[in-house]
């Protein structure tokens, strides 16, 4: 006899990234070569001051529980590097609420926040858990279609389009998984004058805000903004700057009533984040900053061999990203070509197959973001593996028809 499951689960997608990067481990447990260009993690090991604060806080007893939303001194260090990174714009510690990664923080934030019958306006390309955590609590994802054309970037004439009576949050990402695309100072303040007008949350995710490239000045809607602060949401993290995906911290800044309604749920849910782990991150956030410069120069480098590779390859572009460590990829060209055992590639999940099978070559199709006929090649991998990889790619394109 089989039970039934929650309702709510049947308009939930299994995460397509999660599934491509298992898929790809699972060739390699078998001895298949396959390079992985679908995860969303660096390659670089979590710097050795950090792990060195881990072991010292083992090593001094701190392994029970803390507070609900964090440690004290995290908080601090949180609310002290955000001011300085965003317009010197404060927050109090008891603004801060530190969860198990900013994918466990968003979940917070939907669960505290969405009901049926709610709208949430999101921009694709967009992160796959999104428009997927917004439907588990009830309420419609609305999604506001960008192109490579425009730089990926919402404008404020679409965003005004985009917003109802309904519409509960408006969900922003700079620089964006998956497109890398980020959005400047100005192109921020037209935004935030639209939403100045609507009574609406404004959720932004600055997970890779300190990974941007090619002298792009990174801004914070909260620094350009200021006078939204009682309704705009920050929500950041270690995992991608400090090589820390592992760790499982993330963290939002906003208002006291949001933090503490969030407290609320991640006391039934999680408790607190690792004890650990915290303490390494307030190594990480307090520490030399020396290891995010040297990893963020080797990001700049591989990117602009990944945008090269792919705009030298036939039926494949990219536009250059601001920041992150993805490519977007246009495969439309490809679609509709037949591979050499007669199938026609009919969308960008079975280009994406075909490229695992005769390139090896693990990547996430842009219908997992909202965006079918491309594909996210992710360059947090070394040099050598993305020249193996454009060279697979150009072998397994070739062979198409």
């Amino acid at each position: 006899m089989t039970l039934d499951l929650a309702k709510r689960l049947d308009v939930v997608q299994p995460s397509a990234t999660v599934a491509i990067a298992q898929k790809a481990r699972e060739l390699q447990a078998k001895g298949i070569d396959v390079l992985s260009f679908s995860v969303g993690e660096p390659d670089f090991d979590t710097p050795l001051a950090i792990r060195d604060a881990a072991k010292k806080a083992m090593d001094a007893g701190a392994t029970r529980y803390t507070a609900s939303g964090g440690i004290l001194e995290l908080r601090q260090a949180i609310a002290e590097r955000s001011a300085a990174r965003r317009g010197g714009v404060k927050h109090s510690p008891n603004e801060v609420i530190v969860s198990v990664g900013a994918k466990h923080t968003l979940f917070n934030l939907a669960l505290a926040l969405f009901e049926d019958g709610d709208e949430v306006v999101i921009p694709a390309p967009y992160w796959v858990s999104y428009p997927e955590q917004a439907r588990m609590f009830g309420a419609e994802p609305v999604f506001i279609e960008t192109t490579a054309q425009d730089g990926y970037r919402v404008s404020p004439a679409q965003l005004e389009a985009a917003i109802s009576p309904r519409t509960k949050a408006v969900v922003l990402c700079s620089p964006s998984n998956p497109t890398g695309a980020a959005y400047s100072g100005p192109q921020l303040r037209a935004l935030a004058d639209v939403l100045a007008k609507h009574r609406c949350w404004i959720i932004v995710d600055e997970i890779y805000g300190e990974l941007v490239y090619g002298g792009f000045e990174q801004k914070s809607i909260l620094e350009v903004a200021p006078e939204l602060r009682d309704r705009i949401v920050i929500v950041d993290g270690v995992s991608k700057t400090y090589a820390m995906t592992g760790w499982r911290i993330g963290w939002m800044l906003g208002p006291k009533h949001l933090v503490d309604a969030c407290n609320t749920v991640q006391g039934q849910a999680t408790t607190n984040p690792t004890t650990i782990a915290q303490w390494a991150t307030v190594a990480a956030l307090t520490g030399s900053q020396d290891p995010v410069l040297e990893m963020r120069a080797a990001f700049e480098k591989r990117r602009q061999l990944v945008v090269e590779g792919i705009n030298a390859t036939t039926g494949l572009s990219c536009p250059t990203p601001e920041g992150a460590f993805y490519a977007f990829v246009d495969a439309s060209p490809l679609i509709g070509k037949k591979t050499p055992s007669g199938v026609v590639l009919a969308d960008d999940l079975q280009l994406c197959a075909y490229l695992l099978e005769e390139a090896r070559c693990a990547m996430v199709p842009g219908s997992a973001f909202g965006a079918p006929g491309c594909f996210r090649m992710s360059y947090a991998c070394s040099e050598a593996q993305i020249a193996e990889g454009i060279e697979r790619l150009r072998g397994a394109i070739a062979k198409l028809s």
